[in-house]
Order: structure tokens, then sequence, then C-alpha cells
């Protein structure tokens, strides 16, 4: 009686690991730690947790690294565009240089000449409309540029009339370098004459 009932309980010791636990059913310990589940078929299936019940990177496919910061990517140094230099070109060749108005003299006529930095001019009449122009030579525009420095604007008398006015004589009024001042012909100040010197004729020729 002994012996059967041993041999009846042999095959089921045999389906039994010594966990207590089935061949292939049971859960399995990586040595990492990692709890591998029975798939269909006995197999192992995927690692679900860690011991601390973090999910393993490796096991859900996303990069490492990426750590869910929502950082987002700076673009790369081709991508970039790049900032506008500043400008270095100086002032504009055709803003204006000097204007000078001439009125009085036997006619009583009023007339200006305003030149700009490139040497051009335009000839005025008294309501500001341009009556003719030109445009200096390389050489006479260096020749006026350098009276005009020489007259030194800011420490000339703003206005220079005489005590008693002369008749048929020519009043100038000068604008330069932010600067205006005015002079009769007969108590011009000498600086102010070379620049005279140096200007275009005030009537067309």
């Amino acid at each position: 009686m002994a012996a059967t009932v041993a041999l009846a309980l042999a095959p089921a010791l045999t389906g039994c690991s010594s966990d207590g636990s089935k061949d292939g059913a049971g859960p399995k310990a990586t040595p990492s730690g990692q709890v591998l589940t029975p798939g269909p078929g006995g197999g192992s299936g995927a690692p679900t947790a860690t011991p601390g019940g973090s999910p393993d990177p490796s096991a859900t496919g996303s990069g490492a690294g990426t750590g869910g910061t929502g950082t987002t990517p700076q673009p790369s140094a081709g991508g970039s565009v790049p900032a506008p230099a500043p400008s270095a070109s100086g002032p504009s060749s055709t803003a204006t240089l000097v204007t000078v108005t001439r009125s009085g003299g036997m006619k009583g006529q009023t007339s200006s000449l305003v030149i700009k930095g490139d040497g051009s001019f335009l000839r005025l009449d008294a309501q500001a409309k341009a009556v003719s122009g030109d445009k200096l030579s390389a050489a006479a525009l260096a020749k006026l540029r350098t009276a005009l420095q020489e007259a030194d604007f800011a420490h000339l008398p703003r206005i220079s009339m005489p005590d008693r006015p002369v008749a048929d004589a020519f009043t100038y009024a000068f604008a330069y370098g932010g600067y205006e001042v005015a002079a009769a012909q007969t108590t011009l100040p000498a600086p102010l004459s070379k620049v005279l010197g140096a200007l275009p004729p005030f009537d067309p020729r």
C-alpha cells in the first residue's frame, strides 16, 4: 500500500521546482533584480519593474538621458541667422555741406547756394526754388572744405554788421556744421572771405 502511494505522488513532485512553483510557470528574477513575467507558452516576458519600482529605460525603448526634462533643443550653428553687423558708413555724400545765402546788392535780390558733400550744388532763388545746378571739381571741393574747417564757425561772431548800413552792399548768411552766422560785406570776417572765395558763383553764367 505504501509503494502505491509513493508512485502516485512522484509525478506531482517532479513538476515542482525547489521554490514551490511549477517549472516555466512562475516569475523569475534576473541578476539585476528585474522580475520577468511569464509570457505565452511559458517563455520569459518583458521586464516589468525594478525592485525600486521605477521602470527600466532599456525595456521601454526610450533613449537614455531624456529624463522628461522638457528642454527645447537649441538650433544648430548652421541654421542660425547672424545678426546684421553695425553700419560703418559715414555721413551721406548727398547731405548738405554748407548753405550760403546772399541778399541785397544793387538789385536787392536774394539767392542761395546749397552745396552737398559730394560737391554737387544748387542755386536757389528768393522763393527757394532751384534755378540751376552743377558740381565742383575734386580740387574745388577740397579747397572749400579746407576753408570751412579753418573758419572755425564755433568761435565766429554770430552777427557782424556795420554801425551804418552801406548802400548796395551784400549781406551773407552761412549755415555749416550746425552753426549759423551772418555778416555784411563790409564787415565780413577774414575766415568767411576765404569761404566765399571757394564758393561757385551765385549767378549762373
